[in-house]
């Protein structure tokens, strides 16, 4: 949010979509109740990963998300995180795919010792598997190297589950996005709210269809709002470099 809040002024709400999720966004200080007085606006670190720890994301986790959860190092706990980030959506993918063989409908029906080995799905197969670009012979090839031998109908169906897994979770990240840049728009009174965001994380950067997704869900949930999204490059570096700065100016204001 910093960073590209030095070159665009707009920037009010920062996102981070890689091999974990995050959110931040400017809030009015009159809804700050840790903080003494009403004017301005305070930087709000979300920690929007663990939003349906108290169970309110419980009516659409599927047994594959639970199944990823169960299995995970912080079970219960980061459970939206765990449906829309990086880290993940290779599991959840192996985990559909394991049911689709028991059920007969993958692999001829035969589970692999490599299908069985946790985390040996990993998210960048899902973007290579979803690439436009890419023939089914290829994503066969991409198969083969995880030790899955498959049919041009496997792979049609392996390509079909990678798209609604990432799917899902562009447009997840898309709800939760517009749910914070209405909240703002209301707390403002507008009409209207015109706002950047400024983004970061190798999932929203190097996956052929997340952003777009996400970006149309944004835009269809939040319709009095008009977002752009900006790409940080090294934002965590530049960040704390420009809030030092502001902080060694108030400093040296302060003192003189």
């Amino acid at each position: 949010m910093m960073t590209c809040a030095y070159e665009d002024p707009n920037c009010e709400i920062g996102l981070i979509v890689g091999t974990g999720s995050n959110a931040c966004y400017m809030e009015e200080m009159r809804n700050i109740e840790m903080v003494d007085g009403e004017q301005g606006r305070m930087c709000v670190n979300m920690e929007w990963g663990a939003f349906g720890d108290n169970g309110c994301l419980d009516d659409i986790r599927t047994i594959y998300d639970k199944a990823v959860d169960d299995y995970s190092l912080n079970a219960g706990k980061q459970r939206y995180e765990k449906m829309i980030s990086g880290m993940y959506l290779g599991e959840i993918v192996r985990n559909i795919l394991i049911d689709f063989t028991k059920r007969g409908f993958l692999f001829r029906g035969q589970i692999s010792e490599t299908l069985k080995t946790r985390h040996i799905f990993e998210t960048k197969f899902l973007s290579q598997i979803e690439s436009d670009r890419l023939a089914l012979l290829q994503v066969r090839t991409i198969l083969q190297q995880l030790g899955l031998n498959s049919t041009c109908d496997d792979s049609i169906i392996v390509k079909t589950v990678c798209g609604a897994v990432s799917k899902r979770a562009a447009q997840l990240c898309g709800a939760g996005m517009a749910a914070v840049v209405d909240k703002i728009r209301e707390n403002r009174g507008l009409e209207h709210l015109e706002i950047t965001v400024g983004v970061d994380g190798t999932l929203y950067k190097l996956h052929p269809h997340f952003s777009r997704i996400m970006h149309q869900t944004v835009k269809d949930l939040a319709p009095k709002c008009d977002v752009t999204f900006l790409l940080s490059e090294d934002g965590s570096g530049k960040g704390a470099a420009l809030i030092t700065a502001v902080g060694c100016r108030l400093r040296d204001a302060e003192q003189n």
